[in-house]
């Protein structure tokens, strides 16, 4: 998956904890927070909050369905170490207990 297609992937299931989300869109996801909380800082503290409420909520939707692509429930986040192992494991290729595996994208 390309980054911009991770980042709008972010926004239109900002709120979706079902499913399943690939290695490369959960990782371009957490380098475009990153940037754009690094980015945010430069225009104040109360901007920067604003910036990180904001990324909060998708963040956490990623993480949850990161989880489940690699067929371990949500809750898996809460354990900060294990959570980074986790995330960096390879998807399952077929269909797991939480659906099937994202789509290939294609590049328009």
């Amino acid at each position: 998956m390309q980054f911009f297609a991770a980042i709008q992937s972010g926004f239109r299931n900002y709120a979706n904890f079902k499913g399943r989300a690939d290695r490369a869109s959960y990782w371009w996801w957490v380098l475009f927070s990153v940037l754009i909380q690094a980015a945010a800082s430069w225009f104040g503290e109360a901007f920067a909050n604003l910036v990180s409420v904001a990324v909060l909520l998708p963040s956490l939707a990623f993480a949850i369905r990161r989880m489940h692509d690699t067929n371990r429930s949500g809750w898996w986040i809460l354990l900060p170490i294990v959570n980074l192992v986790f995330t960096l494991q390879r998807s399952q290729p077929s269909e797991n207990r939480f659906g099937p595996p994202p789509p290939p994208r294609t590049v328009a």
